[in-house]
């Protein structure tokens, strides 16, 4: 057949070359990273493939890159996974930080066995009163309530977990294991043995009923969030999505899940009454109210109506109508 000449191979393929420096400015590798990549387009992926060939125990999972941290800024750029290099500037001869992020667990996994716990214990201190508080009683209505809503609270999360949740990151550092069941596992100890306790003072049956009524409507609300976040991509898509409908739309909050989760415990804690369980909402409220102004400011960050770009609409954060 006739038509141009075929380029030889290696044309298609270039030798890039990069510093590598930890946070302190010392350098990792004596002689710079050296590594080939396809013509035009060398990525984060390639850049990672070639620091594990030569550091053997540094997989990809446990490595983060950034860009050197420039003069008046607060927070360096992280290299993503699947980008190009090339979009973020970065050309053969520059300098790059590395940081290993130690050994890796998968999210699924730590999921499971914080949820896991909680979803055990509570129960426990329920079925095993007898052994747990050295006397024989008959649990009143309201603390078998309480345990079923605690067990379907977990087991919920735990199939969300496998059927529902896509993760943007595949891994976290295996402290967050440990650190993380010692959280969940401890509160469920500790809100397990006062409300099951023989002692227990319930408050009235309107109130309770009122209580679980909320509960149960917030945790059915916090799953069709779910559902909603698990469907905001289309196939082939990739990136940030604004999500839409049900209370994303109205009141209208950017993070309608954790307003619905802090909602379903205020339910939980209206029929149960504990300092325990207020105490557990508090500081899970807390850390979600964090991690929704982090995602409100990204959200309308990268939404900012111009060039062309969508603009964020007018919400609330998490918490109307107060946050």
């Amino acid at each position: 057949t006739s038509g141009a000449p075929a380029c030889p191979a290696s044309r298609l393929w270039d030798t890039m070359l990069l510093q590598v420096q930890d946070r302190k400015g010392k350098t990792l590798v004596a002689d710079g990273l050296k590594f080939h990549t396809y013509k035009g387009a060398p990525t984060v992926n390639d850049l990672m493939q070639s620091y594990w060939a030569i550091s053997k125990r540094t997989d990809p999972t446990r490595q983060r890159w950034t860009l050197p941290l420039q003069e008046g800024q607060k927070k360096a750029t992280v290299l993503a996974s699947g980008k190009k290099l090339s979009d973020y500037g970065i050309k053969d001869g520059d300098t790059l930080i590395f940081k290993d992020l130690g050994p890796q667990i998968g999210y699924a996994t730590v999921f499971f066995w914080e949820y896991f716990g909680p979803m055990v214990i509570f129960p426990l201190m329920y079925l095993c009163r007898e052994v747990v508080y050295g006397v024989a009683f008959q649990p009143q209505p309201i603390q078998t309530y309480a345990t079923i809503f605690w067990f379907a609270h977990y087991a919920k999360r735990i199939l969300e977990t496998w059927f529902v949740h896509n993760f943007s990151h595949g891994t976290m550092p295996i402290a967050n294991l440990f650190r993380n069941c010692g959280y969940y596992w401890t509160f469920a100890a500790w809100c397990g043995y006062f409300v099951c306790h023989p002692k227990y003072t319930a408050v009235g049956q309107t109130q309770q009923y009122v209580g679980l009524a909320l509960g149960v409507a917030m945790e059915l609300s916090n799953l069709y969030c779910h559902l909603i976040l698990a469907n905001l991509r289309k196939p082939g898509v990739t990136g940030y999505q604004i999500p839409r409908g049900f209370l994303f739309d109205f009141p209208g909050i950017t993070c309608a899940n954790y307003f619905a989760e802090i909602m379903a415990w205020f339910g939980f804690n209206i029929a149960t009454q504990s300092v325990a369980g207020y105490t557990f909402m508090v500081c899970g409220g807390g850390q979600m109210v964090e991690w929704a102004i982090a995602k409100h400011k990204r959200l309308r960050r990268q939404f900012d109506g111009k060039e062309g770009r969508e603009k964020y609409p007018r919400r609330w954060i998490i918490m109307p109508p107060f946050l």
